[in-house]
């Protein structure tokens, strides 16, 4: 049995586990993390078939190539000839790669289907990395864990700020509400489970609505934010890949928020800059924005596709 850094052993389980949206920003590092710890790990993929994102595809790849469980489904929203159309062209895809995926027809909001998906694969362990657009499917995927009788830890989608204590403004805050709903819903239902608090995401933090996998470290100038000096916890995606993986199997993370604050990385945007020009070895110019500033840019800003 394994155990963590601690000494404390992780919670037995003999189940799989389940990681829905394995190919997004940070699902792709939670998915990584399990492999790495030899979990047997299934990885639920929305898909359109040929439609598909190229870099998600590549990713679903990379993870099979590792022994993921690839359960790739085409979503209920086509039409049922356009959905038919597709799973024909997938699978003969799959058979020309000889790609070893499982297609469905399906989603997360589908509770049949998620239910049989869940017992059916004997699925124990079930984390969340579901972005803004649909984080209120997983009232229904929360439904389907009840109905399958086989989970014995649920992490909902959160890996950001503790939303409990948080106080943003919108955009962020319908997207926090939307993530209070499923924290309610999930205490109500009495399912065991574990919130991850990752902090900021480590990465020069953006501010023109770019998603984090498309943000390029800067070469011709910083953006500050207010005077700079404002400290904040920066983790790195593979990191929180890891400890996301090792508080879903440790006895004492059950039913509670577990806060990922490496000291190490507690740090201001002036402070992130000086790494940053030492790294480059020259000095680059400070663009300062205000508090009026960003608030004027979120009002154009998506949060649906954040991961």
């Amino acid at each position: 049995m394994a155990s963590t850094a601690a000494g404390h052993e992780l919670a037995p389980t003999t189940g799989a586990t389940l990681v829905v949206g394995g190919t997004g920003y940070i699902g792709r590092f939670v998915a990584e993390a399990g492999l790495a710890l030899g979990h047997a790990l299934y990885v639920l993929v929305r898909t359109f078939g040929p439609l598909v994102c190229p870099s998600r595809a590549a990713t679903a790849a990379a993870l099979r190539e590792k022994g993921a469980i690839i359960l790739e489904v085409i979503m209920h929203e086509l039409s049922s000839r356009l959905s038919c159309m597709l799973t024909s062209i997938m699978m003969m895809t799959m058979r020309r790669r000889r790609r070893t995926s499982d297609v469905f027809q399906g989603s997360v909001n589908d509770k049949d289907f998620m239910e049989k998906t869940l017992r059916e694969n004997n699925i124990h362990v079930v984390i969340s990395a579901v972005g803004g657009e649909t984080i209120l499917d997983q009232l229904c995927l929360l439904d389907a864990i009840l109905a399958a009788g086989t989970v014995k830890r649920f992490l909902p989608s959160e890996f950001g700020h503790d939303i409990d204590k948080a106080n943003p403004v919108e955009p962020a805050l319908s997207l926090y509400n939307r993530k209070r709903r499923v924290r309610r819903a999930v205490e109500a239902a009495g399912v065991p489970y574990t919130y991850i608090c990752c902090n900021s995401i480590a990465g020069w933090p953006y501010h023109d609505n770019k998603h984090p996998s498309k943000a390029a470290p800067p070469l011709d100038r910083f953006v500050i934010y207010g005077d700079g000096s404002v400290r904040a916890f920066f983790v790195a995606g593979s990191d929180i890949g890891k400890f996301t993986m090792r508080s879903a199997f440790d006895s004492r993370t059950v039913n509670r928020a577990v806060h990922f604050r490496p000291s190490c990385n507690f740090i201001s945007m002036n402070e992130m800059a000086s790494l940053w020009e030492r790294k480059i070895g020259r000095t680059l110019p400070r663009v300062s924005f205000t508090e009026e500033d960003l608030l004027a840019i979120a009002k154009g800003w998506n949060l649906g596709s954040c991961f």
